[in-house]
């Protein structure tokens, strides 16, 4: 089933996007949302996007990051810079394939894309992570002519005036790539048509930029942002779940206590938490499809344990089965031995973003 869900960005299909304002989610409660951060962004397993409350919740995601982006350009930063453009558009491509249901991992990257670039804006880091254009999702590269024409207009005198162009044809093609990829040729057509679009009218707008427009031109400065924060954790799961168990009831008491002493931390260490993803690993030992299924639910389990303790953001659970091991310990036997050996494997891995509380004296930041 097809999740329903009121748009409310720039569908990726017009040629070239803009800013939108946000007075419609400012009136849905969002106006005292704070500045968010870095990486990841909480978009429902796609197997679970069948919910009211999942939908509801990668909804959130989306409209908490468009906030970040109208606040920056509400500070100073242009609508045409090309870091601002290229966030936009990663975020509007993310959402139109989400819409569209698609189940890849295309969705989560292309927004976290979106993320990196606006968290590199908002504390002024350099480089920014939007100088790269990623074939997220293994997207196919397409078109070698345009990629080479966005690069000659990146050096070009009248890229300013040309930047925003750049940033959404260079997300188009990226776009086109995943739908070749995954559909084949008549999907990905469209997109490199937007990408054709945004080259012939970045083309134009650079050799019409006046002769002293400056390249990259300096932008007013942006208030001082909160210390952002990101940050992986890793649980032993053995330290966690009694052997082959999943369920909150199959929790050792020092697993409990783990989970207590990580929700402490974490209240303590952050005044906000913006995504938090808990995802679940197990060794090789036994199917694929069990030890999915049992990364599933432990991953779920440690949600739900971390709710409890009083972590009551957003937080996205994912399972990954046996598919990343860490610990490959071939040829080690008897099975007693290789059990002990793959332990780290059967892990889980808590990534978060947010903002940091300030450091006290005499405390670790």
């Amino acid at each position: 089933m097809t999740p329903k869900i009121t748009p409310m960005l720039t569908p990726t299909m017009t040629p070239m996007m803009k800013l939108l304002p946000l007075a419609s989610l400012l009136a849905m409660g969002l106006a005292q949302a704070v500045t968010p951060t870095l990486s990841a962004a909480p978009l429902a397993m796609p197997q679970l996007r069948i919910s009211d409350q999942a939908v509801s919740a990668d909804q959130q995601a989306y409209r908490l990051l468009q906030e970040r982006i109208k606040k920056l350009n509400d500070g100073g930063v242009r609508v045409g810079d090309y870091y601002l453009s290229k966030a936009q558009c990663w975020l509007d491509v993310s959402f139109h394939e989400y819409t569209r249901n698609d189940r890849s991992a295309f969705p989560l990257q292309a927004l976290q894309e979106s993320a990196k670039i606006v968290a590199a804006l908002e504390d002024g880091s350099t480089p920014n992570p939007g100088d790269a254009t990623p074939l997220v999702n293994d997207a196919t590269r397409l078109r070698d002519d345009l990629w080479a024409s966005f690069g000659k207009l990146h050096a070009s005198p009248g890229f300013a005036c040309a930047a925003q162009k750049v940033a959404c044809g260079e997300v188009e093609l990226v776009h086109a790539g995943n739908e070749y990829k995954q559909q084949g040729w008549r999907h990905a057509n469209p997109y490199v048509q937007l990408a054709e679009d945004a080259q012939a009218a970045a083309q134009s707008a650079a050799a019409a930029c006046p002769a002293d427009q400056p390249k990259r031109e300096p932008e007013p400065p942006v208030p001082p942002p909160p210390r952002i924060g990101h940050e992986r954790i890793t649980l032993d799961m053995d330290a966690l779940f009694r052997f082959d168990k999943a369920g909150a009831a199959d929790v050792l008491p020092q697993g409990v206590e783990k989970i207590r002493d990580l929700a402490a931390r974490l209240k303590q260490g952050y005044v906000q938490i913006d995504t938090l993803s808990v995802t679940g690993h197990t060794d090789r030992l036994g199917s694929d499809s069990y030890n999915q299924a049992l990364s599933e639910r432990r991953a779920l389990t440690v949600k739900q344990l971390l709710r409890e303790q009083g972590i009551a953001n957003v937080i996205s659970a994912y399972g990954k089965g046996k598919a990343e091991p860490v610990a490959a310990c071939d040829k080690v036997a008897p099975r007693a031995a290789l059990i002990a050996c793959l332990q780290p494997n059967r892990r889980v891995e808590i990534e978060l973003t947010g903002i940091k509380s300030s450091a006290k004296k005499g405390s670790t930041p």
